[in-house]
């Protein structure tokens, strides 16, 4: 099957690439393309950029700073920042918690949260898993309990990623400790500046603090900043899980990572004294082709909601799935050199550390085991 784009659609990614080439900084680039992920600064300085053409939340409405684009330009717009490389619109903000408020959220959070998401005015960062409830979400033990205007939260995140850099979390909190697991959780956008907050950075496989433990003790959160209604809060939890799994195939990303690979394996000259790198070359381009396929082919022939959840995990299983092959052959493609820790910038790509926070991807969004029971049940429907 090949994928037949309008007129239009081929006119939107020229100008999307046209616009990278010519607003994305160089140093962020080259340091994207070196295997470092963006940094806060490069994150925020870019999401800036892309915002003046409504294109840090391309899908949303442009009455709240977006750019109303349809599923299809919104990948070809992801694939080609993936592909410069350049940081993408920051997930927490744009692809989870503003969602939500526009389903559940009231007209005051929308007009207040919504413009500052788009301008990375606000970071956010997701406060779901907890040390005894990490995939089995509705386990949580985090607990709000009500105060006149107020829910005092009591309780502990974990593996919070950017938790170190955001402003504020989005957060599950267990308001009913009577109801059964999925019932009695409300869903709170809380100030990480309140008192009785701390962030503890978790030093990961990779050498990185990208993930955070997050405690609260006694923390005052106004009632005003719950999400739709008190208990039911796993209706957004739900809704936002489903936004952030149709994200994670990340095609462009696998084709940027197998452009870099190919020229790794020209400039070293290994290609043509071993045939077993040669077929794993074309096994990952088929296989990227066909996940390009795949995303594509939904969008085009099924309505988003008849395709999901199960197109979702298809995506996110064998999504991740490629890109850790990706980064397990680029690791290998750096040799020796590529085990130094931390990475020295004089000494090429930091490749192998790249590697290493890829190990997390078949966990993070819903682990694999989630998805294949996902799949089996939408099988046996």
């Amino acid at each position: 099957m090949d994928i037949n784009f309008t007129l239009e659609q081929q006119a939107f990614r020229k100008d999307v690439r046209e616009f990278i080439a010519t607003r994305l900084p160089s140093a962020i680039r080259e340091r994207l393309r070196q295997g470092h992920l963006p940094n806060r600064e490069e994150t925020i300085t870019w999401q800036r950029i892309l915002a003046e053409r409504g294109w840090s939340a391309p899908h949303w409405p442009k009455e709240y700073g977006g750019a109303a684009l349809g599923q299809v330009e919104r990948l070809i717009l992801l694939d080609e920042l993936y592909r410069a490389p350049a940081p993408l619109p920051q997930i927490f903000n744009m692809n989870m918690l503003g969602p939500v408020l526009m389903q559940f959220g009231t007209l005051e959070q929308r007009e207040y949260f919504l413009p500052k998401l788009a301008n990375m005015d606000l970071w956010f960062c997701q406060g779901f898993s907890e040390p005894d409830a990490g995939s089995d979400l509705a386990a949580l033990r985090t607990t709000a309990r009500r105060e006149g205007d107020y829910y005092v939260v009591t309780g502990q995140k974990t593996w919070t990623s950017t938790a170190q850099w955001a402003d504020w979390i989005f957060a599950l909190v267990r308001t009913d400790p009577k109801a059964r697991k999925q019932s009695g959780i409300s869903f709170l956008l809380i100030d990480l500046k309140t008192p009785g907050i701390t962030v503890r950075p978790i030093r990961s496989i990779d050498g990185t603090d990208h993930v955070n433990e997050v405690f609260f003790e006694n923390v005052r959160v106004p009632v005003a900043q719950l999400v739709g209604e008190e208990n039911k809060g796993w209706d957004c939890a739900k809704f936002l899980l489903t936004n952030e799994r149709t994200g994670i195939a990340n095609v462009g990303l696998c084709q940027e990572r197998l452009e870099l690979a190919r020229e790794l394996v020209a400039h070293t000259g290994t290609a043509t004294e071993d045939p077993g790198l040669q077929r794993e070359l074309a096994v990952l381009d088929a296989e990227i082709r066909a996940l390009e396929l795949t995303n594509y082919r939904f969008l085009l022939t099924a309505s988003e909601q008849a395709a999901l959840p199960a197109f979702a995990s298809i995506l996110k299983l064998k999504g991740t799935e490629i890109q850790q092959e990706l980064h397990m052959l680029l690791g290998k493609l750096a040799g020796d050199d590529g085990l130094e820790q931390p990475p020295s910038a004089e000494r090429g790509p930091h490749l192998v550390q790249r590697y290493l926070f890829s190990r997390a991807l078949s966990i993070y969004g819903g682990t694999s085991e989630i998805q294949k029971d996902i799949l089996a049940r939408a099988a046996l429907a």
